[in-house]
Parts: C-alpha cells; structure tokens; sequence
C-alpha cells in the first residue's frame, strides 16, 4: 500500500469492453488536462462494491461533477465482459467503469493485494482519488485491516473534499418516457443545478404506464419525486427549485 499523492499515475493501457465493441484508452487519453475522480474496488457483483461503492457515486454522480470534476471512473482487475455485463446489471449511465484485468495499473498503483483466501486471487485494494491533469491530487485509501474496510473512498467523503460546502442531495425520482421533450428539459434543469436523479422509464420493462397512473392520478410525463414528495412536472420542478434557492 502506498500513497502516491503528488505523483504521475501509471502510464497503462486499459482494454475494456462496452456493449459489443471493443475499447482502448490509454491513462494519457483519459486524465491528460482534466480534473477526475478515480475509485478502485476489489470486485465486480461483490456485496459492498455492487450495494454501496459503485452505486453511491452513481448516485452523486452530477453533484461530484459539479465542484469541477470532469469525469468519474470505477477501476477494478476484472476484465472488460466482466465490468461491461456489471455496468448493465446495475444500470450504471454516469460513472465510467475502467477493467484493469491484467492489475497493470494497481501493480504501479502499489495497491495489489492477495485475496487467494476467498478464491479472488490478486485485486484491488478500495481507495479513491482525484487526478489532475495526470497528478494525483489526493488520496482516500482505506485503512490495512481484516475484512473489507469501507470507511474513507466512498462517495460523500470525496465530495466533502471536492466542496465542503455542499449537501447532500435529496433523493429524486424522474418518470419518464424516451423522446420525451419535456422529460429531457426535467432532467436536464436537475443536472445544471448539480442534482442527482433515479430515472424510472414508462413502459419499457421499469415501469408500466396503469401503474403510474395509479400512483399520481394520471399517466402525464415526467413525473418528479423528491424525498417521497410528489412535486409534479417540468412547470412543477422549476417552481420548486426557485422556491428552494
């Protein structure tokens, strides 16, 4: 284990998969001249990293976003069908997920550890991270102790760091339908003010159009939540966010 702070990142190669393409990215394409959030975790579908890691910085995604940051990676030493098929089951559409499957990058990193014990074999220690321009500016690594720390890399800690001064956002639910011009401004006026939203779609596999009907009194989209409190549509969010400023 070791604190790189101040240091260049490893210069590697990350071959990930993404759908059905392949994808490759060198540490110069992705951190050169941008500011980014880098969170490592041991394991793809493992109970912490698929329950609280990865999800919460979902989750936080647009607030992170918000102090500064231009981009935020999950890196694992997984494969790229492992990372992609985890991607999809979790329903990940902010967070970039990174494989490391040959550990080049945790190797330099200095954060390989040997989890043989349970039949992982070597993987990543959970840490996290902000990189400017290439430079690690700073480090959250949890501490060396039996069982799988989860104290100091997750999602609020860093944006506590990032903006001391921020909340955490409520809980915001969005319904709606694809195409949806006024569900594309919702979420777009949630994003420009730094919020986070779960996206709940219509009539696909989500959710059914009787069911929201049932919910609100009709089927009308989008639909707004936060904190459990039905707000309303468009017209609805943007009385309820000046009344809020």
């Amino acid at each position: 284990m070791s604190d790189m702070t101040g240091q260049h990142v490893p210069n590697v190669e990350f071959i990930n998969r993404h759908d059905h393409e392949w994808q490759r990215f060198s540490s110069e394409q992705l951190f050169k001249g941008k500011k980014v959030v880098l969170f490592a975790l041991p394991g793809a579908f493992t109970p912490t990293c698929s329950s609280l890691h990865l999800p919460r910085y979902e989750d936080l995604y647009h607030t992170i976003k918000h102090t500064g940051i231009d981009e935020i990676y999950c890196l694992s030493v997984n494969d790229g069908f492992v990372m992609d098929a985890w991607r999809k089951h979790e329903k990940i559409h902010h967070v970039k997920l990174l494989a490391d499957g040959n550990a080049e990058f945790t190797k330099a990193m200095v954060m390989l550890v040997d989890k043989s014990a349970i039949g992982f074999g070597k993987r990543s220690r959970r840490y996290s991270m902000v990189i400017n321009d290439g430079v690690i500016e700073k480090m959250f690594i949890e501490p060396d102790k039996d069982g799988d720390p989860f104290e100091v890399s997750d999602a609020e800690t860093m944006l506590k760091f990032l903006s001391p001064e921020s909340k955490i956002p409520s809980d915001i639910t969005v319904f709606s339908r694809p195409n949806c011009p006024f569900c594309k401004n919702a979420k777009t006026l949630l994003e420009s003010k730094g919020l986070t939203y779960q996206e709940i779609k219509i009539g696909g596999d989500d959710f059914a159009q009787s069911t929201l009907r049932a919910v609100v009194g009709h089927s009308s989209v989008p639909q707004i939540f936060i904190d459990g409190k039905h707000i309303g549509g468009e017209e609805e969010l943007q009385n309820y966010l000046k009344k809020d400023e």
